[in-house]
């Protein structure tokens, strides 16, 4: 199949990405865009700056580029990725925009991945791929819909966090159909960060599988969501301040080094 994949540039993305792509060459084209950021630009509280810069900044900035790949049995920085794709990996955070809509008829691609992409895909860009549009959401539908959906999870203590493979049918967000929930017990001495790495080992073989059963014209079994409103925005300072007497933390340096030591270096 013909397969774009939209996802963002932090840590988290590019780990995933890390479990996808080598699985997909070969028996698929695969193109690859990136978006910039999630959501709008808007001033951080200081707990949620910091995250940022652990995940994105120092990511993007200094270890990415390092990670050029040489060493076959590490993972790989975004920009070492281009070698495997079948046109030019691109920053794309306007999906929208006639101009971009036109650049993915003209990939024609059969089928849309999106994991931790920035934007909100509408109708003119959800109707292209013939064989439909599959976002990976790391939190369980319906019950946490929205943004940083681990974080909520933990902060209300939940003893399990989850992704859900779902469909994306229309401009809402979080509301399609559900392929597959795959879930990881929570650890309450990890930090908010190592969970949602974690997530992502079990998400990503729930994509491949999926994707495997698409290009063989397997029956994919689809469920409708059960109604529930809640839909979760970014933490406030007193959210976080509450997550933290709690005694989470959103990163844990000593265990971003060892995952960065074990996975990367």
């Amino acid at each position: 199949m013909n397969i774009l994949i939209l996802s963002n540039r932090d840590l988290a993305s590019n780990f995933a990405l890390n479990l996808l792509i080598p699985k997909l060459i070969g028996a698929h084209k695969v193109h690859l865009w990136l978006s910039g950021k999630v959501g709008k630009k808007r001033v951080l509280p200081e707990q949620l700056s910091r995250l940022k810069f652990f995940e994105q900044d120092l990511f993007n900035q200094l270890l990415s580029p390092l990670f050029s790949g040489k060493k076959i049995d590490k993972l790989k920085g975004f920009e070492s990725f281009q070698p495997y794709l079948a046109s030019e990996l691109l920053e794309v955070n306007d999906i929208n925009t006639p101009k971009t809509i036109a650049r993915i008829k003209d990939l024609a691609p059969d089928l849309i991945v999106s994991i931790r992409y920035g934007g909100i895909l509408k109708e003119d860009c959800i109707n292209i791929p013939i064989k439909g549009v599959l976002n990976l959401h790391s939190g369980i539908l319906p019950h946490y819909r929205g943004v940083m959906a681990t974080f909520w999870a933990l902060l209300n203590g939940d003893e399990k966090i989850g992704t859900t493979l779902h469909t994306i049918d229309d401009g809402s967000i979080d509301t399609g159909k559900i392929v597959k929930i795959s879930t990881l017990d929570v650890q309450s001495n990890k930090s908010y960060l190592w969970h949602v790495l974690e997530l992502y080992k079990q998400g990503v073989v729930d994509v491949f599988d999926t994707i495997t059963s698409i290009a063989q014209d397997k029956k994919v079994l689809k469920s409708a969501q059960p109604k529930d409103n809640a839909y979760f925005t970014f933490p406030t300072n007193e959210e976080l301040t509450v997550f933290e007497q709690q005694g989470l933390k959103l990163v844990d340096e000593q265990e971003l080094l060892c995952f960065i030591r074990k996975n990367y270096l």
